[in-house]
């Protein structure tokens, strides 16, 4: 294990509550009534994509998807700034791993400008050697891109990094990325057996012991 990439919504923020404000507030504009288990439907999918499956669906005509996705961002900024809070655990697993020596990255599907919101709103934009944000890349997860970009940017082989993630897609992401990956999965989702596809899966931060994890590499 040479470098730790972590996701960022519901593993360093607990921000899927608020997502679920931003897209339940965001929609209602364009006339969808979601429900908080629709918004678990798309977890893990840019906010792009996430427009355009249910414009998809319901084939809105009074705003764009592009005006629908900068409504959602804007909204969920506020609930950050607002209300973000760090997950239990985030600063104590920071911590082991920079103390340790090991590199420190973050790959999220989230835009640029909540990312550094977040970083800001945490205070752990230091901890950080690379971010890198799906946003740049022509697929979001599960698509590879994010993580093989932000291993790039550490200069470390994809095989010898551990990601931290909370979604079924970030995990598969993750997964064909030839990555090792621990599951943290978020606590407002029923638990989803197809998790167990991680290497390894912990209730929270709290948990994180990277000792242990370099085992994974024994196997």
């Amino acid at each position: 294990m040479k470098a730790v990439i972590f996701d960022m919504d519901g593993v360093l923020i607990d921000s899927e509550p608020l997502w679920k404000i931003a897209e339940v507030e965001g929609f209602a504009k364009v006339g969808l009534d979601l429900t908080h288990t629709d918004c678990e439907e798309t977890v893990g999918l840019r906010i792009d994509e996430v427009v355009k499956l249910w414009h998809n669906k319901v084939k809105w005509t009074n705003r764009t998807l592009k005006e629908v996705e900068e409504d959602i961002v804007d909204i969920l900024i506020r609930e950050i700034r607002e209300k973000g809070q760090a997950l239990d655990g985030v600063y104590n697993a920071l911590d082991q791993i920079r103390s340790s020596g090991i590199k420190i990255g973050l790959a999220t599907s989230s835009a640029n400008r909540i990312l550094e919101v977040v970083l800001d709103k945490l205070k752990i934009a230091d901890y950080f050697e690379a971010v890198h944000s799906a946003e740049d890349e022509a697929y979001g997860k599960p698509h590879p891109a994010v993580f093989l970009s932000a291993a790039q940017k550490l200069k470390i082989d994809p095989t010898d990094c551990l990601v931290v993630e909370d979604s079924l897609n970030g995990i598969i992401a993750a997964k064909a990325s030839r990555m090792k990956v621990i599951a943290v999965p978020e606590k407002t989702h029923v638990f989803d057996e197809r998790l167990r596809v991680a290497d390894h899966i912990i209730e929270s931060l709290n948990e994180f012991d990277l000792h242990r994890f370099k085992t994974l590499w024994e196997n």
